[in-house]
């Protein structure tokens, strides 16, 4: 397999030595123990970022990962989501203590009406599984679904990751805000955070940038269309922008107004599960973070099964030096986020075949360490 060299952005100076050597031992050991086509990699240290580009955006063709390349950065989209109800919020059109019905009115009187706005973006409206079942396939069968749910337990009681939460927490930002979920993200969201080469539908024209994904069985793959796809996993965008989104939640006072809100908005504290603490989108931990709690916050069974969960009061943005991340993947793609404000350091690491977040995760561990040293 071959490992493309670093890719200096214009007007940037080289990456140390040191962070050149990390982010290449870890990737290269990831690709090929993972028979990954090709990676995008992105840095970020006291203000300053580095792209790195690995292998291919399609098996067995020539067209090496560049700085343009597309990949698909699955349920990393709901931190985009998270940020287009913070700026829904301070503009006015929505309140995190809403309930749905205020939006939907044809889900007066449900069980899903007992929960806010915010238990939705939390994933502690009272259960909602992984997925949705195969039969939501419209508008209609998602209505009939929520109308149907019955949750496990009270708003607030337990976190149980979901699309399904998160899907109708972006879902009705974008009704209050009286436009769709894609034309507000492109049109508003991706210009007030700099994030120019970012998509939820790939035009035409940058069709010929978006890699393949690679399914376990190899094949070439992205990602299918489905109900409240955009809002929960339907994200494509470069590392290089990415990186900006990083940089943005590192430093949101560059930001103007309500943008700048909006991103400390997802940075809040709200709830505690497990090992992690639940903000909108961002899953945060003290720093300096253990690998193992990383890994036990990242499991399967973190994403698969309900946990207990704890209200944080008051809710606010971390005051400690704080980790904040985010996996996200569909079936043929694999994406990491990982940052510390404090620090001024982050990754972000894409690849064109999904891959297990533990690989990821002590990857990025990794590279953070030597992040710190370098700053």
């Amino acid at each position: 397999m071959a490992f493309a060299a670093f890719a200096i952005p214009a007007g940037a100076a080289e990456p140390p030595a040191s962070i050149t050597a990390v982010v290449d031992s870890e990737i290269e050991a990831i690709m090929r123990a993972h028979d990954i086509p090709g990676m995008a990699v992105a840095v970020t240290v006291g203000g300053q970022s580095y792209i790195f580009n690995y292998g291919t955006a399609e098996r067995g063709e020539s067209r090496s990962v560049d700085d343009d390349t597309l990949f698909e950065i699955g349920s990393v989209s709901k931190v985009i989501t998270a940020t287009l109800v913070g700026y829904a919020v301070e503009r006015g059109n929505i309140s995190l203590t809403d309930t749905p019905a205020k939006y939907m009115p044809e889900l007066t009187g449900t069980p899903v009406d007992n929960a806010t706005i915010l238990h939705l973006g939390t994933y502690t409206a009272g259960g909602f599984p992984l997925q949705f079942p195969d039969t939501v396939t419209d508008e209609a069968s998602m209505v009939a679904y929520y109308r149907d749910w019955q949750p496990d337990g009270e708003p607030g009681a337990i976190r149980r990751y979901s699309n399904p939460s998160l899907g109708l927490f972006g879902h009705l930002a974008a009704l209050s805000m009286g436009k769709p979920y894609g034309e507000l993200i492109e049109g508003e969201i991706f210009p007030g955070l700099g994030m120019a080469a970012s998509h939820v539908h790939v035009p035409e024209a940058r069709m010929a940038d978006y890699s393949w994904g690679h399914s376990s069985s190899g094949n070439k793959v992205r990602v299918n269309p489905g109900v409240l796809d955009g809002e929960a996993y339907g994200v494509k965008t470069t590392a290089s922008d990415l990186i900006r989104f990083v940089e943005a939640n590192i430093r949101p006072d560059d930001l103007e107004g309500d943008m700048q809100r909006a991103v400390e908005a997802t940075q809040v504290a709200y709830f505690r599960s497990g090992d992690l603490v639940q903000g909108l989108g961002w899953e945060q931990y003290p720093y300096p973070a253990p690998l193992e709690q990383l890994l036990s916050g990242n499991s399967t069974e973190m994403a698969r099964e309900p946990h207990p969960a704890t209200v944080i009061e008051p809710a606010e943005r971390p005051s400690a030096p704080t980790l904040f991340n985010k996996t996200g993947s569909t079936g043929g793609f694999g994406a990491y986020v990982a940052f510390v404000p404090d620090e001024e350091i982050g990754v972000v690491m894409l690849a064109n075949r999904f891959y297990p977040n533990a690989a990821r995760i002590e990857a990025a561990h990794a590279i953070l360490e030597v992040l710190s040293d370098a700053k």
